[in-house]
């Protein structure tokens, strides 16, 4: 594609602020959204991005345009409940007005900050999640997604010990960059960029003797450890969850070989597994923690690596050897994360979670139980839930099946065995309903089906 002329790029950005500042739509320009979106996609972004989602591989004419609370509307304004919630970033809503309050207020103010002044937000945001995170985690470095908070701590954990193995786990997921993904256990995402980042060993998850063994294995071979990095519960995995004597022995053996404890919480922090982070189902500090997804309330994009003051010396020396993130810790993104927090105390959003996600779970099992050649297993925390089925194919069609009844729900990256529920805690029980009635209208027709092929 040739370069355009300065009149021809003014044009078409015009014509897309026009449809960004349009209060209503007409029926023309709703319809040419639709159609430049999968041109573009195709020309400009990725192809293969449309055919590979879940549930509307075969179906491009729905384009996301607005939402509120538990759902979004398509550019023809066909409502939908999200069941998949970005993933784990919209425990709090679409456009929760109390962050987008918050974010508009300090937008009137100022946007991003100097890079040289001190900018207060960054502290308070800082002091707010010492406060709310587990034991005496208590410095905190922000960056902008859970991938960036995930190199920053493996980065200081190699900085603050001046060791260089870690110990990570099959089916793990911590990111796509070099390091994050070095960490990450599928074989899917990391062979096409192998070698990644030397020094990690995966064992499998919920295995603490396997990691105990790892670890004595590299240091008898004259390798040394500088931690373990875990998901609490496996979410890009599977919804896996681990034994409950699993974390509170990492804790044991990453404090008897001296290495640091990492707990990736991207998707399991802030309220979406029943408790206000993963690991306080089993009561665990850990040295280190990452925070994302829902932390910037759904609103904006922010993540945030949290560690113990002790690790924290080599930062004192050289602030900026961990690293020196442009937009990390702006004041937008940060009164976004304040204004989530808030949130998540004042309506005791890890107990909706919990209540919640209780509820889904007795009435999925109870529909396994009815279907088991369908629907092998029901398992999760809180609003984190998975839904494993017999094979691939059943998953992706139950997905597309729910998709035409207005529900959007996700598989884990590339595969469907597992579908994920991971809708905001503020869903309506009325709209918990409905979601359930089609999940067990769409395992009973697969089952039919099923039963006329055998």
């Amino acid at each position: 594609m040739e370069r355009k002329s300065r009149e021809e790029s003014l044009q078409l950005a015009k014509k897309i602020l026009g449809y960004i500042e349009s209060e209503r739509l007409t029926l023309e320009q709703k319809k040419a959204i639709v159609s430049e979106s999968i041109d573009n996609f195709t020309n400009h972004v990725t192809k293969a991005i449309l055919t590979h989602r879940k549930s509307v591989s075969t179906d491009y004419s729905v384009v996301e345009w607005e939402d509120e609370g538990a759902v979004f509307r398509d550019t023809m304004g066909d409502e939908y409940i999200d069941c998949l919630g970005g993933y784990g970033v919209y425990l709090l809503g679409h456009r929760n007005p109390k962050v987008v309050r918050a974010v508009e207020a300090q937008l009137k103010r100022y946007a991003l900050h100097s890079q040289e002044m001190v900018d207060p937000l960054r502290g308070y945001l800082s002091q707010l999640v010492a406060y709310i995170t587990p034991g005496d985690l208590q410095h905190s470095y922000l960056v902008n997604c859970g991938t960036e908070a995930n190199e920053m701590a493996l980065k200081l954990a190699r900085l603050a010990t001046g060791k260089t193995y870690f110990i990570s786990t099959e089916k793990g997921f911590h990111g796509k960059t070099f390091g994050s993904l070095s960490a990450s256990g599928k074989a899917l995402f990391r062979e096409p960029y192998l070698p990644l980042v030397p020094g990690f060993q995966h064992v499998p998850y919920g295995d603490a003797d396997a990691v105990e063994q790892a670890i004595r294995m590299l240091i008898s071979t004259g390798e040394t450890v500088a931690g373990v990095i875990v998901e609490p519960i496996q979410g890009e995995g599977g919804v896996n969850i681990p034994p409950d004597d699993y974390l509170p022995r990492l804790r044991q053996i990453c404090d008897k070989y001296e290495c640091l404890l990492i707990v990736d919480e991207v998707q399991t922090g802030m309220g979406r597994t029943g408790t206000m982070f993963g690991v306080d189902h089993w009561n665990v500090v850990p040295d280190i923690m990452t925070l994302g997804k829902a932390f910037g309330g759904g609103v904006m994009p922010i993540a945030a690596m949290v560690a113990k003051k002790k690790w924290w010396a080599k930062m004192e020396e050289n602030p900026f050897i961990l690293g020196s993130s442009t937009f990390g810790g702006n004041p937008l993104c940060c009164a976004g994360a304040i204004a989530a927090i808030h949130t998540i105390l004042e309506e005791n959003i890890p107990q909706q979670a919990k209540e919640k996600g209780d509820y889904f779970l007795k009435h999925l099992n109870e529909i396994r139980a009815r279907h088991p050649e369908i629907l092998v297993d029901v398992r999760g925390k809180g609003l984190l839930i998975g839904m494993e089925f017999a094979h691939n194919s059943l998953g992706y069609t139950l997905a597309k099946m729910l998709f035409g009844k207005k529900i959007l729900v996700g598989g884990t990256i590339n595969n469907a065995t597992v579908i994920r529920i991971e809708p905001p805690a503020i869903i309506s029980y009325e709209q918990i309903d409905y979601v359930l009635a089609c999940i067990e209208e769409g395992i009973a027709q697969l089952a039919k089906e099923s039963k006329v092929v055998r």
